[in-house]
């Protein structure tokens, strides 16, 4: 019967991130007058919006900001959705993938953190914030450049009929579409050119200690004292034929330069010589002369617009950045090497606050019934993730004026409300899903703010999602996740050029440093408590846990309570601490009623291995006795039982319950509780599961003990049985 379940972890993120794309609203359509979707519109649902891994996210929804430029204020401007009154010859597109250097830079900081196992205060944010800037942009094109002369004088080498030509031809046509990325778009190019521009003004990469000195190559040599000089080498004219290296160089830049004035149909003169520079250095190309004025009025120029449009582009994106971090470390998670129950997103690509709506709600009301209250489970949705939900903070005194310049509290059009929650949540109650939500992500909500404020506050919040029937499915997850902290978030882009004595040089004032600040980067909770739960449903996580212990490789892992033994210690999260822990009157207050799904930065030891990751403290959600929240685990095993038993008994059919709890050996029961010393059981040591069928009224309650802090607890298992 339970192998009628073969996942227990499809989880349904409500966020947009492409607005262009097809969302759930969209593909359910008008049902008015239907019950429930066909088994072609469930596939087509999950063609479009379920993936099952980051770069599959990526593959289809292909996130995306739209660029183009304002003549009036001379600037550049960004925007999520494409706008409508803008022609497409005037729009560019910016894709937010793992080659995007912002991207890039964020899910580096995470990686080389988890590795180095830091905690934030000692971390070296700075020696990665700087990827963004034109010196690490050069730096990646210079790996690139010296690629592409490597292949393209292989290929240069061999005759016109050679088989093996024809392949590195097709290697070049790629790198030379990688590369026409940047010179095909004048954004790209200005990191570019303003490294140029350094590199011809100062021949070095313009540091304090490089001597900015004009170059006029000399040879050693000694006075008629005896005193060591270095003469000016006098320029020597040849006709010598040109090398092997030069003719490849010389054919690699004229296919650079036919390459950019194909795709410009706008081409000029300075961008093809500054393609050419770029990913085809010659010595010969270096200018003897140059006019020092213009070239340093356009590198303040370029660093400038650079420095603005980098600063439009991070505040436009960091919403979306941050979802898409949140669903990165969603699938990290579960280890990329395991080939069981992988988790999966179904992502509804469309905001909390629009399918919250009463004209509105009534899909995804049937879209559920038609997943959630079938006996085919294959597609069941058991988790939801809802990040971003309103949190309020204490109010500012209201100042007659405002003395200095403070804080000025960004206003944040991306969050969700409370009561579109409670109306979801509603929802979610009648089709069994248990919903992950954490508050917005800032400064506010992360370990150092939990570490000194406590979680009154996260409690005085939830006021309103407590005592109601969606209660037990209301997760509250804290607190968030910081990638980078607000304070550490600055990143020196380079400085302004001066000349002094005839003498170009990089200014020492401070006024001239270009600085942009990212203010922050954080991850809501929600996905990573999201993330390790769908990932412990998979019997083959536990085992690569947990090796010695007793496991059933058929089970789900429904009944795994993180919170017991050592298991928090053993399924950390793959994230690296971020501060040295909670204090012990923190602790207490957390422990006082076990609220929320709670993780922590705290030293442990594992069978004498240090812990470096982010464990999970608390795993409660929000129904309580009056003095403690109910671990998470007892409403999943509820839901799942009631799943099996309902597939099991041909919908409750009373003769069948009473076989499904028969002491014969064949019977369900029997079969959970023989398996009770795994690590996964349904039916865990000190468990058992009873039953009332109450014929009068027709329906069976179902007493399942369960050995915690909460026993002798009734579940009716009929309270989807009307729907089925």
């Amino acid at each position: 019967m339970e192998n009628a379940i073969k996942q227990t972890n499809r989880t349904m993120l409500t966020e947009v991130i492409n607005p262009e794309k097809l969302d759930l609203l969209t593909l359910v359509g008008d049902v008015r007058g239907m019950e429930s979707l066909s088994d072609d519109k469930i596939k087509e649902i999950n063609d479009h919006l379920l993936v099952r891994s980051f770069d599959e996210l990526l593959e289809k929804f292909e996130p995306v900001v739209y660029c183009f430029f304002n003549a009036n204020n001379q600037k550049v401007m960004y925007q999520l959705n494409k706008p409508e009154n803008i022609p497409e010859e005037m729009l560019s597109e910016i894709p937010l993938n793992r080659q995007n250097e912002f991207m890039g830079m964020l899910m580096s900081m995470i990686d080389t953190k988890r590795s180095e196992g830091t905690i934030n205060v000692d971390f070296k944010f700075d020696k990665l914030t700087d990827m963004i800037s034109p010196k690490k942009v050069m730096d990646a094109i210079r790996q690139n450049r010296k690629e592409l002369q490597y292949t393209y004088g292989e290929y240069a080498k061999l005759d016109e009929e050679d088989p093996k030509k024809k392949d590195l031809a097709d290697k070049l046509n790629v790198m030379f579409e990688e590369a026409s990325a940047n010179y095909n778009n004048v954004m790209a190019m200005l990191p570019l050119a303003i490294e140029d521009t350094k590199t011809r003004l100062l021949l070095g990469d313009g540091r304090e200690e490089k001597d900015n000195t004009p170059l006029a190559l000399g040879v050693l040599s000694m006075g008629e004292q005896g005193e060591l000089r270095v003469l000016e080498a006098p320029k020597v004219e040849t006709t010598s034929l040109v090398t092997v290296d030069d003719q490849v160089n010389t054919g690699l830049i004229a296919a650079l330069k036919e390459d950019y004035q194909a795709l410009n149909e706008e081409s000029n003169g300075y961008v093809e010589a500054l393609v050419a520079r770029t990913f085809c250095p010659l010595t010969s190309t270096m200018e003897s002369r140059v006019d020092k004025e213009t070239e340093v009025a356009n590198y303040n120029s370029y660093l400038e617009f650079y420095k603005e449009s980098k600063d439009a582009f991070i505040k436009t994106v960091k919403p979306l950045i941050e979802n898409l971090l949140g669903i990165w470390c969603f699938f990290e998670q579960y280890p990329k090497k395991l080939k069981g129950m992988r988790p999966s997103l179904l992502i509804t690509n469309v905001s909390n606050e629009l399918l919250a709506k009463s004209s509105n709600i009534s899909r995804l009301i049937t879209y559920l019934n038609t997943v959630n209250a079938k006996n085919d489970f294959s597609n069941t949705v058991w988790y939801s993730i809802m990040p971003n939900v309103s949190l309020d903070q204490y109010s500012k005194m209201k100042l007659t004026r405002e003395r200095f310049k403070g804080n000025s509290k960004a206003e944040k059009n991306n969050t969700n409300s409370v009561e579109s929650l409670i109306r979801i949540l509603d929802v979610f109650k009648d089709y069994a899903v248990q919903c992950f939500f954490s508050y917005e992500a800032d400064d506010s909500t992360t370990f150092n703010a939990l570490a000194t404020e406590g979680i009154e506050k996260y409690e005085t919040r939830c006021a309103s999602l407590i005592g109601k029937p969606f209660s037990e499915f209301a997760i509250p997850c804290l607190p968030n996740f910081t990638i980078i902290p607000k304070d550490k978030s600055g990143v020196i882009l380079d400085r302004r050029m001066v000349i002094n004595d005839d003498v170009v040089e990089l200014s020492k004032e401070k006024e001239d440093i270009m600085k942009l600040w990212i203010d922050g980067v954080y991850v809501g909770a929600a996905y990573v408590a999201a993330g390790i739960v769908a990932a412990y449903q998979c019997p083959e996580y536990i085992k690569d846990k947990f090796g010695k212990a007793k496991i059933d490789m058929e089970l789900p892992g429904v009944r795994f309570d993180i919170e017991a033994d050592d298991h928090n210690l053993v399924a950390c999260t793959t994230l690296a601490k971020e501060i040295t822990g909670f204090t012990n009157s923190i602790k207490t207050d957390i422990n006082r009623k076990n609220f929320g799904f709670v993780f922590s930065s705290e030293n442990a030891v594992y069978k004498g291995n240090n812990i470096t990751n982010i464990m999970v403290y608390k795993a409660r959600n929000l129904m309580t006795d009056g003095s403690m929240y109910e671990p998470i685990y007892k409403t999943q095993v509820t839901t799942y039982i009631e799943r099996v038993m309902r597939h099991g008994t041909g919908d409750f059919k009373e003769d069948s319950i009473v076989s499904f709890f028969s002491n014969n050996p064949n019977s369900q029961k029997s079969k959970w509780l023989s398996k009770r010393e795994c690590i996964n059981a349904i039916l865990g040591k000190g468990d058992d599961i009873e039953y009332i069928i109450d014929e009068e009224n027709g329906y069976c309650t179902l007493n399942i003990t369960f050995n915690g802090n909460i026993k002798n607890l009734e579940v009716e298992i009929n309270r989807l049985s009307n729907k089925a």
